[in-house]
């Protein structure tokens, strides 16, 4: 029998959008396409009765050759491309019955400032089952067959293996006729686990001890190291942030298109949630269904049953859109759920078919209104949105109950700034909450659940035939959860998304962890398992990491321990000229690969080095009882030598320490951060006034330490900061601008005990500033 999966017809030809940065192809599929098919296809496409200017805007040449008037844009210049011009109704009005609304027409200008990114082809691709000629695993939807349990390839070096995930990277090596580098050096080993596991650097004393055992015991040195990180509470601090990109997670709504940006004062509750979930290691299919579902669990005490309402803020965190004018608004929130499930947990672009049948994976606009009405039959609360009338419309909050709920003190001593053109405020209910009163972001059950009836087009207001509740069509599980009347179906989504036959759900979370341990994913698409994702570079090792995943308990600590005690994880960065040639990508890993730290990380590591570091959990947040407008947020960043994780993080408005180094911007999933070089960074380190405040209080310790000569100073500086020596170079051009500096102050500053801090302080930032430092190999 033909096992009921779909397969997709490709275009033929080269396809120059199958390498689309995942960000701009989901900027396309969620802004632009659908108001091409809302606004612009009656008209300008191969359906339409007359084709109006002899314009084609349903394919991506058709735009790009244009119409009678000329193409529709010049790429990176929206002043000078003719589609802006018709937006803004400057010459040209399209559409020709009302503008679009301002926001709108500001995603056409991004579009075009991002180079006019689209993948459309010339003609649509068609989904088709497959027949008994073509069952074999599609690579256009390799994602939709099963998960396997492969055989563990035999290798030829079987001593070199460590764990079966050697076997799989060593067979690929071997069949090139290559050999692996070299193994990491004790020193480079301590250094990448503190990082991968708990995101500090270790101290001198660490990197010290761990060489010392490892010389003594070899791996189980290492597995000792590792099960201390593991056990570390910094550990859910550093995974948590893996997270909370995938779960889009922000202290405020964003820019809602009216200039409007009103804060969510109580999703930090979600962050510690995070945290703590992590921590206790619960279990991935667990934490799904917490976070899915958890207000539908049962709680054997009060404190659970609190955890459970916090966890339902994954699906009520999301950027709201303004509500004004927005005939379309609570589909709107919808759709950010329906989003946040497929591209966060299954790696699917499931909102693409808000419009139309998906035109690349096998997703009809069915399936999405399937997953509409779990949604639409789920209250989602928010609270007062700044109780302003153009933003999204108040609701309801949890009111959390337990005895030992953390309320966060009334005076946070911060006001904001608030813009005033932008402000009009509603009367707020009185006393709708007591003050002190603990509450929360979330979801809970309609009275009512409803199946969702097709938004034609995407519009709210035109509607077609009811679809029953359900999920995808293409997912085939053997016993799918049935969805009752009475039920919103939420439950049975958690249930159906980490069954044990899902196809997607174990490969992308095992492909999000590799991504954080290597730096590059086994599917280098981490976000888009679809058709015009990249294909796994070891398919085999995917679904063999997949398989023991859900196997050993779905445990996320257990997972990621198999992997850095492999022998694939402990290779050293550097390898053979030949190789590099051969492989600079590394596809084949036969080496580490060197990274850099992320924003997170840069800024945890300069406190920790300076002494500064509170190793504390924070509590709360700075916005914890500012219910406003942020529009000019920047004094709500309240200094905090927390680690960075706990700093206010407004979306369109992050923390200053952090803004340079590519935090996303959380209104999407983000599996994988972009990673840019840019002179703002060069210039953040050398003027930021945290790193020159840090820097004064690293040199202090430097300082202070009795007995030592300069020499003895310079190398526990480079100690402290690279976690090595420095070699007898770089020791004597240390002391050289020691000496060169101290002479140029001398005038400037007469007291010695304040010039030496500065002169110090020198050295100190020029470490802190080197790429050794913001690099891991």
């Amino acid at each position: 029998m033909v096992t009921p999966v779909w397969s997709a017809k490709k275009p033929s030809g080269k396809s120059v959008h199958a390498k689309m940065d995942p960000k701009q192809r989901a900027f396309f599929e969620n802004k632009i396409r659908p108001v091409l098919v809302k606004k612009c296809y009656s008209c300008h496409s191969s359906q339409a009765e007359e084709l109006g200017g002899k314009l084609r805007m349903d394919t991506r040449d058709g735009m790009r050759v244009g119409g009678e008037s000329g193409p529709a844009f010049v790429e990176g210049r929206p002043n000078e491309s003719l589609l802006i011009q018709a937006l803004r109704y400057d010459g040209l009005e399209m559409p020709p019955n009302e503008p679009l609304p301002e926001s709108v027409i500001s995603d056409f200008v991004t579009w075009v400032k991002m180079g006019v990114p689209d993948p459309r082809v010339a003609h649509p691709l068609i989904a088709k089952k497959p027949t008994e000629e073509n069952t074999e695993a599609n690579p256009a939807l390799w994602s939709f067959q099963p998960v396997s349990d492969p055989v563990i390839p035999a290798v030829q070096r079987e001593e070199w293996c460590y764990d079966p995930i050697d076997q799989f990277i060593l067979s690929r090596i071997e069949s090139k006729d290559l050999r692996p580098t070299e193994d990491a050096t004790p020193a480079t080993l301590v250094r990448r686990l503190h990082f991968d596991l708990i995101g500090l650097p270790p101290t001198v004393e660490q990197v010290e001890s761990f060489v010392a055992d490892y010389q003594r015991r070899g791996q189980r040195a290492v597995a000792h190291l590792v099960d201390e990180l593991l056990a570390s509470p910094h550990f859910g601090e550093r995974w948590g942030r893996h997270w909370l990109d995938v779960a889009r997670y922000g202290e405020s709504n964003g820019n809602d298109g009216l200039g409007r940006n009103p804060t969510f004062p109580h999703v930090w509750r979600y962050r510690d949630y995070v945290i703590q979930a992590l921590n206790a290691d619960v279990p991935y299919d667990r934490f799904l269904t917490e976070q899915i579902a958890g207000d539908l669990l049962p709680a054997t005490n009060p404190e659970e049953k609190d955890r459970l309402l916090v966890a339902t803020g994954f699906l009520a965190i999301g950027s709201k859109p303004a509500k004004a004018m927005n005939v379309n608004f609570h589909m709107d929130v919808v759709n950010d759920q329906i989003d946040v499930i497929s591209t966060g947990v299954m790696g699917l672009s499931v909102a693409c078919a808000r419009c139309h049948d998906h035109k690349h994976d096998p997703i009809p606009t069915r399936d999405y209104y399937a997953m509409a009405g779990i949604f639409l039959s789920t209250e989602t609360m928010w609270g007062f949105a700044a109780n302003q009338p153009l933003t999204a419309p108040e609701t309801p909050l949890h009111i959390l109950k337990s005895k030992n709920v953390y309320i966060h003190p009334p005076e946070s001593g911060v006001k904001p700034v608030i813009d005033k053109h932008t402000l009009s405020r509603k009367k707020k209910p009185k006393n709708i909450y007591p003050p002190g009163t603990p509450l929360a972001m979330g979801v809970r059950e309609k009275k009512k659940p409803v199946d969702c009836k097709i938004n034609i087009k995407g519009e709210s207001k035109k509607l077609g035939p009811s679809v029953p509740r359900g999920f995808l069509s293409a997912c085939k599980i053997e016993q799918p959860p049935q969805i009752t009347a009475k039920s919103s179906g939420r439950l049975q989504l958690a249930e159906w998304l980490t069954s044990a036959d899902h196809p997607q759900t174990s490969r992308v979370m095992v492909n999000r962890i590799w991504l954080h341990l290597f730096g590059q994913a086994l599917v280098r698409t981490p976000d888009d398992f679809g058709v015009y994702g990249e294909r796994p570079t070891h398919p085999q090792l995917l679904d063999h990491l997949a398989t023991r995943f859900r196997s050993e308990g779905w445990s996320i600590k257990q997972f990621i321990r198999s992997i850095v005690l492999s022998r694939t994880y402990q290779l050293s960065s550097f390898c053979d000229e030949d190789i590099l040639d051969f492989d600079p990508e590394n596809r084949f890993h036969y080496r580490h690969n060197r990274r850099r730290l992320d924003a997170e990380s840069l800024r945890d590591s300069i406190l920790a080095v300076s002494g500064q570091l509170n190793w504390e959990p924070g509590r709360g947040s700075a916005i914890a009882n500012v219910d406003e407008l942020v529009n000019k947020a920047s004094n709500l960043h309240q200094p905090s030598n927390h680690r960075s994780i706990y700093l206010c993080l407004l979306r369109h408005s992050e923390p200053p320490e952090l803004s340079a180094f590519d935090l996303p911007d959380s209104t999407k999933p983000v599996g994988k951060r972009n990673e840019t070089t840019l002179p703002t960074q060069s210039l953040f380190l050398i003027n930021s006034s945290f790193l020159i405040d840090q820097a004064q209080h690293f040199a202090k310790d430097i300082l202070a330490m009795s007995k030592r000569d300069e020499r003895d100073r310079v190398i526990q500086v480079y100690r402290s900061a690279l976690n090595r020596a420095p070699s007898d170079s770089e020791l004597q051009r240390s002391l050289t601008l020691l000496k060169n500096v101290d002479t140029e102050l001398k005038e400037e500053i007469s007291q010695d005990a304040i010039r030496q801090v500065t002169v110090w302080a020198t050295l100190c930032q020029a470490l802190l500033s080197t790429n050794e430092f913001r690099y891991v190999d």
